[in-house]
């Protein structure tokens, strides 16, 4: 965990890389309730017994999982203080190179492309990457924008 006492902090780092993360196990639960709660339930996420028949020998997870741990991962290696709140502002570039078996574990790790000035706030740019243990792809490369807020 890398603590910012303030977003101007956060600017001089740009260019610095964090993490890895800790690693955690993606679970059966965890991609069905993904799946429950985006009404995305394809055989390859949810179907058990069929997925072990299938192009990647068990179930996956749904891309759009993966990407959704971003921000927990992102609380395990940088915190900004002085803040009065920070929000998720939108991705860039967000691709999926490989799939992630069910049981599989994954980490992330991000690299600091830049904190801009807006009316609104400080704009950051992390490039995050889920890597999965024992793969050489990643299975989730996206660029995610945070707005931090300052405190008044």
């Amino acid at each position: 965990m890398r603590t910012f006492a303030n977003v101007q902090e956060l600017k001089a780092a740009v260019g610095e890389t964090f993490g890895p993360t800790e690693w955690r196990t993606v679970t059966q639960d965890q991609v069905n309730l993904f799946a429950d709660a985006t009404s995305d339930h394809q055989w390859i996420h949810v179907d058990v017994e069929r997925a072990k028949e299938g192009p990647f020998g068990g179930t996956i997870a749904h891309g759009y999982l993966s990407l959704s741990l971003l921000p927990s991962f992102m609380f395990e290696m940088v915190e900004v203080r002085g803040i009065a709140m920070g929000v998720n502002y939108g991705l860039n570039k967000v691709r999926f190179p490989r799939p992630v078996l069910v049981g599989a574990r994954i980490r992330a790790k991000g690299e600091l492309s830049d904190v801009k000035g807006t009316p609104a706030g400080y704009l950051s740019n992390l490039k995050m990457t889920i890597e999965i243990e024992g793969e050489k792809r990643p299975a989730c490369i996206a660029e995610t924008l945070s707005l931090y807020v300052p405190a008044q």
